[in-house]
């Protein structure tokens, strides 16, 4: 047999060999769980959901004013503005009068 005819059986042998033998696993790998992987699905349920406002400067700096002065009235250090907007929220969700109110201000922007 030449030595170019060992070299492909050799060569030959080892695809074979990589390709029935498992590769060797780390003892850490090795140990991992092997749970499905969740594709697809959310991870666990949020309890709330993220909105974002974009202000306009002005705006801004009058609602933080406005925030400084709520936490002096209510003896807080601070009222957050996701205090704010979660109170602004629900007061328009439960009073069909700021609620109308609202409608007649957004329709009037447009």
């Amino acid at each position: 047999m030449s030595a170019a005819d060992r070299l492909n059986v050799n060569a030959a042998e080892q695809r074979h060999t990589r390709a029935t033998v498992p590769p060797r696993l780390s003892p850490a790998v090795a140990a991992a769980p092997t749970e499905p992987v969740a594709i697809g699905r959310p991870r666990a349920p949020r309890a709330n959901v993220r909105r974002t406002v974009d202000l306009s400067p002005a705006q801004h700096r009058a609602l933080d004013l406005w925030q400084r002065e709520a936490a002096d009235r209510l003896g807080l250090a601070r009222v957050t503005g996701q205090e704010v907007l979660a109170a602004l929220v629900d007061q328009l969700l439960s009073d069909p009068k700021l609620s109308a109110q609202i409608t007649r201000v957004i329709q009037a922007r447009r």
